[in-house]
């Protein structure tokens, strides 16, 4: 790219015209330097976005080449034209320069705000620009003159105890509801599968039987069973592609880019909920690679966001309780226990769904929070648990999870010369792990270069399923393995061509679904397979786990990570036992359980709730514990020494922003001054109606520093008494709180009047503002928050960055010493500056 020089741009835009009549006049050029987000943020700013007969700026500055990227499908400008992008709304209150009324200019006329718009495009970070959709949410709870009248009316010991016991209430009613939508997904897809699988067996049964069917074809048992995976498949793409694309994939990235503070479009919508459980279930009865279990952390996470607000948005319905939880703070927390109780439900394990949650998940918890996680992944689990056993017709509750491996016979011990082959296990594990999530990220950036038609995606989704029945009914048809009958517990045995009274091992591995072959591999007893076929297996769902993990299909990655190290691990203990038959203490079913271990933590780099997980799924005793964290450790340390988790891979890959837990390096040792953009778009405490709606038409911040003792009309300058939001501007703007018609609603204002209207705020297309109210004023007295976070331009990076993320802000002003404006700083300027 060639490198062009800064170049200042200047627009005015006179009131007197219409709106769309904007003059555009070129500066000075200077040189100014910036960080390659700033630069980005600036560019954007030159877009305009106004009533449906206005035309958006195009800025076309000399020596620049095109920067951003396209949004909404549009073509890419063509090489002499430059595209500039609206930018989203948690770049927040960056500006052009001095976004000012001038008042009492020419003839008298109140003109329009006045944009300076600087162009680098040779700093540009191509990151940053692609697909900025993302806004951050509002974690900082605004403490303005109405919400402490709020807390006035509830500071009594009462209210706070009636509070509490909500909150509880809410935890509860979210552990029972993700049960319930677990036993939704999960009693479909083991009756369906039965159905398949019984009838692929008997088709393939007549098909061989000579005396049964003597014209018998094998041809049609493989066409048999490519239609049962591409009809179900290429629904629950259909459905995923055209309706939902949000509830591809597991949704455990999406949760956990939610938690950090990030707005992901329509995660918590009730219409995900039920694609992202159709999807689930097509998908695993499809016969794809994947598990129900992953999606469950999704599932409860929306279950969580709608039960705690007490309200549909979808169905426009408020049942006007919970009203008090209305705010992204409080909704943060029940998502984060919607997402605990996915998981328990998924593995029956509550303790390690809490831990999950906030190992793998959370970026803000407290003691307060862990005790309710706990109490919704509790109920969560015996919920399930009670409805599935009475399902299955079981007198004791046993039956504890959608991943029910089964528990071992005999208990697992181990010997301390064991300890390193656990090691070796990790190591190989984090190697391997490493492998596939480097393989998978090629993968899925062709996916988002080649594959952009939305046809084409479901296509895909058809072909790999038919990849997979490929390749197992040539494993079923070339490998010899047969094996006595019931030696080993599985549900449809296929003769094949064994011998009367002989199973084909190799079709009991694909005649089930993916959890039944893990349990198999925990539990078969030696010799049920040969090594050839574990060796064939584990490549070919290797790689089919690494092909499907980023279709556009609803399925976890939990279970095929499993399922490949619980087969190598398996296949190990039977090559040294092979090499050395006096090894009395390999037991295949440990060493399986160690190699499902090793390759999970080498995939998710995931040790405490990980280890936990498995130690209630298959009740294993205390004493093993030892072992598999010895072996998780070796498999994360050694995967993180090559890449990164396939979450934070794929957070990454979406360009999500989120904050890391400490600052990147390359930011240490530099100030605010260094990190802040500037300048910035202010408000006066007390402004016109005219200037807002003209700010909030022209730029798409979230939200402005409140200001006073303004030096002429340079608000930029002001003194900082105040923060307020775009969506409280909107409100304001919609219900017509103007300083002159105070009277009629200054004693029906109140807090609930914005909540009323959380999470979907109002755009600004929804505003209106007649001629006679461009005069009217704003006092933003009572809506403003008086006490944002505010830190010296002098302050380190490092210091701002701990209060950034510890408190959760969206925004941070940079003031001098006068508590003037100088800049600001959000998410985005510690990660793509």
């Amino acid at each position: 790219m060639k490198k062009a020089d800064d170049v200042e741009h200047l627009i005015d835009i006179d009131s007197g015209q219409d709106e769309d009549d904007i003059s555009l006049h070129k500066s000075k050029p200077t040189k100014v330097s910036k960080s390659k987000d700033d630069a980005h943020k600036e560019l954007q700013e030159q877009e305009t976005e106004d009533d449906d007969d206005d035309e958006p700026l195009a800025i076309h500055p000399r020596g620049a080449e095109p920067t951003g990227s396209h949004r909404g499908g549009q073509e890419p400008p063509g090489p002499d034209t430059n595209s500039i992008s609206m930018p989203s709304e948690n770049n927040s209150l960056r500006s052009a320069h001095n976004l000012e009324a001038n008042e009492g200019r020419a003839n008298g006329r109140q003109t329009e705000p006045t944009f300076y718009i600087r162009s680098r495009t040779s700093t540009l970070n191509t990151t940053a620009l692609k697909d900025d959709v993302y806004e951050s949410l509002d974690y900082d709870v605004c403490d303005n003159v109405l919400f402490k009248e709020d807390q006035k009316f509830s500071d009594n010991a009462r209210f706070n105890i009636r509070k509490d016991i909500l909150r509880w209430i809410i935890f509860i009613q979210i552990g029972v509801v993700t049960a319930l939508i677990a036993c939704v997904i999960d009693i479909p897809i083991e009756e369906l599968s039965a159905v398949k699988y019984t009838f692929l067996k008997n088709s393939v049964d007549n098909n061989v039987a000579a005396n049964i069917n003597p014209g018998g074809n094998l041809v049609i048992p493989y066409i048999y069973w490519m239609a049962m995976s591409i009809v179900p498949v290429v629904l629950g793409a259909a459905l995923v592609t055209y309706v939902e694309p949000i509830t591809a994939g597991s949704g455990m990235p999406q949760v956990k880019s939610y938690l950090n503070g990030v707005k992901i479009p329509r995660i918590v919508r009730i219409k995900t909920l039920a694609v992202k459980a159709v999807g689930v279930v097509t998908a695993v009865v499809g016969g794809l690679v994947g598990g129900k279990e992953g999606p469950m952390a999704h599932a409860g996470a929306v279950v969580a966001a709608g039960i705690s607000q007490g309200k549909s948005t979808t169905f426009v319905k408020d049942f006007r309780i919970f009203r008090a939880f209305r705010d992204d703070h409080e909704k943060r927390d029940f998502v984060l226990g919607g997402a605990a109780a996915g998981v328990a439900a998924a593995f029956g394990s509550p303790i390690g769904g809490m831990l999950f949650s906030l190992e793998e998940a959370a970026s803000f918890w407290n003691q307060n929070l862990i005790w309710r996680t706990l109490v919704a992944s509790i109920i969560s689990s015996f919920t399930l648990n009670i409805v599935l056993s009475a399902y299955h017709g079981l007198n004791n509750f046993t039956f504890t999870g959608l991943f029910n491996l089964g528990k071992f016979e005999q208990p697992l011990t181990f010997e301390y010369f064991e300890l390193p082959i656990f090691m070796l296990f990790g190591v190989t594990g984090g190697l391997l792990g490493a492998m596939w999530n480097s393989y998978n990220t090629h993968i899925n950036r062709f996916r988002s270069r080649f594959i952009k038609f939305k046809f084409a995606r479901i296509l895909e989704a058809a072909l790999v399923a038919v990849i997979g029945v490929t390749l197992a009914c040539v494993m079923i048809f070339f490998i010899n393995d047969c094996r006595p009958l019931g030696n080993d517990p599985t549900d449809y045995p296929v003769q094949l061509f064994c011998e009367d009274n002989e199973y084909n091992a190799v079709a009991a591995l694909w005649f089930q679904t993916p959890e039944a072959t893990v349990r198999s591999l925990f539990h078969d007893p030696p010799g049920s397979h040969k090594i050839l076929t574990l060796t064939v297996f584990t490549l070919v769902y290797y790689f089919l786990a690494c092909v499907t993990f980023g279709l556009n299909v609803s399925l976890g990655i939990f279970i095929p990570t499993g399922l490949v190290g619980a087969a190598w691990g398996r296949l190990v203990a039977m090559i040294i036992f092979y090499i050395f038959p006096e090894a009395t203490f390999l037991s295949p079913g440990k060493y399986a359980l160690i190699g499902a271990a090793a390759n999970l933590g080498g995939v998710l780099r995931m040790t405490i709730s990980l280890s936990v997980i498995l130690m209630e799924t298959t009740g294993v005793e205390t004493s093993f514990f030892f072992p598999l964290i010895v072996t998780l450790i070796s498999a994360k340390w050694v995967g993180d020494y090559f890449t990164e988790g396939i979450y934070d891979i794929q957070i990454k890959m979406s360009c999500v922003p989120l904050l890391p837990w400490e600052l990147l390096p390359k930011y240490k040792g530099l100030k605010a001054s260094e990190l802040m953009s500037t300048p910035v778009v202010c408000i006066k405490k007390c402004d016109s109606a005219k200037y807002i709606y003209k700010v909030l038409r022209r730029c798409k911040h979230n939200g402005f520093p409140v200001v006073e003792d303004v030096k002429g009309n340079n608000r930029a300058n002001g003194r900082v008494c105040g923060i307020v939001l775009r969506s409280q501007l909107i409100v304001i703007l919609l219900n017509s709180f103007y300083e002159e018609k105070k009277n009629f609603w200054e004693k029906e204002v109140s807090i609930q009047t914005f909540r009323n209207v959380y999470p979907r705020y109002p755009s600004i297309d929804s505003v209106r503002l007649p001629n006679e109210k461009e005069n009217y004023t704003v006092n933003l007295d009572i809506f403003m928050n008086p006490s944002p976070v505010r830190v010296s331009q002098c302050d380190s990076a490092s210091k701002i960055f701990k209060k950034f993320r510890a408190l959760g802000l969206r925004h941070m002003i940079v003031i001098d010493r006068e508590n003037r404006v100088v800049g600001i700083i959000t998410r985005k300027d510690f990660l793509y500056k």
